[in-house]
């Protein structure tokens, strides 16, 4: 173990999925995670590899395959070590990737590994004769459940058109400081080839100026029926006070971490903390689990199908604790209402040529179309000073993000918290 750390010292601050850009890693492998029956010529290896780099502790799954001859064409070479031997990416080695599908149950098939992703690693297979299979790898160990497991099984078996079909888990145990802890290691859903996010659907109709309302209103409307399914699933609460509490003390808590990290944001300080208290001292609807991370990238298109939800984990920077718990359904409106914005943001940022019409105006006929869609499920819009401060919320996290890692974006939840916190 100790001959591959200083190779993933180097490696591991350059892949998409690693959490602490900017930091130098400081990491420290908690053991090895079983892996199985290893192929010929190969030996898989799967490490709980711990990060002191950021304020909280991050432990990733680091699937490596150790391979004395040269590794086969396709694979991602990660190093050699000291006995000549080379290690590769686990996802997109062969012998790791058998492993996985044989772990989940699944026929292994061609692999390959889905490029673009940051949080997780997805691979997909195609076996002869069978649909195709999409399996994420969580770089992210977290104990105990994960809600994009929990709340898309459940989902689908409970038959909603609205998520994919849920194929299969692979759980394993890893060490930890003071014992063992539990958790996924992947999952593995239904793979619909073919088909766009509604970010790209979204921004092609933005550049284009043309008409989008009919699709955020039966986005809207998807997302409600989806929201209805989780309410009546999954225990639903009444917002008492210590649960309110929470959820408050979550936005001042961002909003501290923002003003430390974005000082652009003092000169808001005030109007937003009026905002957040006119949403405290508001009425709540019921807390009910939620997507949690909602926004255009999180879904896809189909045709004959209309519009399916992804990713269900939360934001991932917030803590999993947070992510399992009963939230406000507006949470992922204001998600949404963000991502419009930031179609409009990114083609006004950009200003490509090509852009026809008015994104700002775009943004607004898609909002106001997701919130009647939403309504006409419901029977009651969206609308209030809980949700202002939600979407307020949404762009304080994003400005967080943006400031660390697309410095660029920023200028693109400045403006919106500048228009969202009023005068």
């Amino acid at each position: 173990m100790a001959t591959a750390l200083p190779l993933l010292r180097t490696w591991l601050p350059r892949q998409r999925w690693y959490s602490a850009a900017g930091e130098p890693p400081a990491l420290r492998i908690l053991g090895e995670i079983p892996a199985g029956a290893d192929d010929a010529g190969a030996e898989v290896r799967i490490y709980a590899v711990a990060d002191d780099a950021a304020p909280r502790e991050i432990v990733y799954q680091v699937p490596l395959v150790l391979r004395s001859a040269p590794a086969p064409t396709g694979t991602s070479v990660i190093g050699s070590l000291p006995d000549g031997r080379v290690v590769t990416d686990g996802p997109t080695d062969p012998a790791y990737t058998t492993l996985l599908a044989r772990a989940i149950g699944l026929p292994a098939g061609d692999a390959e590994v889905l490029r673009g992703e940051q949080s997780n690693t997805s691979v997909i297979y195609r076996p002869e004769g069978e649909p195709p299979v999409i399996c994420k790898v969580y770089r992210r160990l977290e104990a105990g459940s994960n809600p994009d497991i929990e709340l898309q099984s459940a989902l689908a078996a409970a038959g909603s058109p609205h998520v994919p079909a849920a194929l299969g888990t692979w759980e394993s145990a890893w060490t930890v400081p003071d014992g063992t802890a539990s958790g996924p290691l992947a999952f593995a859903q239904e793979f619909l080839p073919g088909v766009e996010d509604a970010w790209r659907v979204a921004l092609r109709s933005a550049a284009a100026g043309a008409d989008f309302r009919r699709d955020a209103e039966e986005l809207g409307r998807a997302s409600a029926e989806v929201h209805l399914d989780l309410a009546r699933l999954f225990p639903v609460s009444e917002p008492g006070p210590a649960a309110r509490s929470t959820l408050e003390s979550a936005w001042r808590r961002r909003l501290t971490i923002a003003l430390d990290e974005v000082p652009a944001l003092a000169a808001h300080r005030e109007r937003i903390t009026r905002r957040y208290d006119a949403a405290a001292s508001a009425r709540w609807p019921a807390l009910q689990r939620i997507h949690g991370d909602y926004h255009l990238g999180q879904v896809l298109q189909v045709a004959g199908r209309g519009w399916v939800l992804l990713d269900f984990e939360g934001e991932p920077m917030r803590p999993m604790e947070e992510r399992r718990a009963p939230d406000l359904a507006l949470r992922d409106i204001a998600g949404m209402l963000r991502s419009f914005d930031y179609v409009s943001g990114s083609l006004v940022l950009g200003a490509p040529a090509d852009v026809q019409g008015n994104p700002t105006a775009w943004a607004s006929s898609a909002r106001a179309a997701f919130l009647a869609g939403y309504a006409g499920v419901t029977g009651d819009e969206p609308a209030g000073a809980l949700l202002d401060a939600l979407e307020l919320d949404k762009a304080v996290y994003e400005a967080i993000y943006e400031a660390r890692y697309r410095p660029d974006w920023l200028g693109i939840p400045l403006a919106a918290i500048e228009r969202l916190a009023g005068v």
